[in-house]
């Protein structure tokens, strides 16, 4: 009965399998209550500063942030990419770098050429691999982001927008929408965007103390750090649900595949002993 063997231990490692998904399936969906909670205590503050910078952008100010000012021709973009650092999380990051993907390659049929860092493992092996020019990573944050981790790879992009060695800069992410659904968002960072809840101008300014320059760098700077950090706790609150899904979806196409290898092996064994009982018949009517 070696065909009972062979369906035995792909039983027994079937089972294995399935004990390995659920306990991932359990430990996302203990660690996704805390990701949403995080996320959410920091959206008042993401949403309130691009208010605050929507105020600002639409004043009737003399003096105009390069951030604020639009460039008109586009040679060299920039991305900020936002992925996990652990697989097993269904499609959440091919999703993502498909749609990247796409952006890249009209970018490139433009003549426009591409920078890009990344936050997580996965993103930046992935494009690693495909030799784009990855100017700065960060990985491993944990289950608590702090916005210090951010910072190193923020400045670059920064740096090379206030250079002009890019001339937009742009976020990707997993924005979540709940725990069935994330959705690959990809955010204009800068310049910033405009926005349609505002009108064009306003006939008032601010004023600022001790300049419009040193306040609005610093004000802005804070802005951009802001988005990318809340792109990082909607990244983390997506990664973690979309591995619950797809460990349970694993647990049950174990159990599925459990059942019809038992159906299979019970056939089988049952075929052997008919196939013995043949033999012992036949052996006793010979004699």
């Amino acid at each position: 009965m070696a065909g009972g063997r062979e369906i035995k231990t792909k039983i027994k490692s079937v089972q294995n399998t399935r004990k390995v998904t659920r306990a991932l399936e359990m430990v996302s969906a203990s660690k996704i209550r805390k990701a949403q909670d995080l996320m959410k205590a920091s959206r008042p503050y993401a949403r309130l500063m691009r208010q605050a910078i929507g105020h600002i952008a639409h004043a009737n100010s003399e003096y105009q942030h390069p951030f604020m000012v639009g460039r008109s021709e586009i040679k060299r973009v920039g991305f900020v990419i936002v992925s996990t650092d652990r697989g097993l999380c269904g499609g959440l990051n091919t999703n993502l770098f498909r749609s990247l993907l796409t952006q890249i390659r009209e970018c490139q049929d433009k003549g426009i050429e591409v920078d890009m860092v990344c936050i997580g493992q996965k993103a930046t092996s992935f494009f690693r691999r495909l030799k784009v020019n990855m100017l700065g990573s960060v990985t491993h944050l944990g289950e608590k982001p702090q916005v210090d981790q951010l910072i190193g790879v923020i400045k670059v992009m920064l740096d090379a927008y206030t250079d002009g060695k890019i001339d937009r800069l742009s976020l990707v992410y997993n924005d979540f929408v709940n725990t069935m659904t994330q959705k690959a968002t990809i955010d204009q960072l800068l310049p910033l965007p405009p926005s349609d809840e505002m009108p064009t101008t306003h006939s008032w300014d601010y004023l600022y103390e001790p300049d419009a320059a040193t306040v609005l760098d610093h004000v802005l700077t804070r802005y951009v750090e802001s988005l990318v950090y809340q792109a990082t706790l909607e990244n983390l609150a997506s990664e973690h649900a979309a591995r619950m899904v797809a460990m349970k979806s694993a647990s049950d196409n174990a159990t599925k595949a459990i059942g019809d290898l038992t159906l299979v092996y019970n056939k089988a064994r049952q075929a052997a002993i008919t196939q013995e009982i043949s033999e012992i018949v036949s052996g006793a009517a010979a004699v």
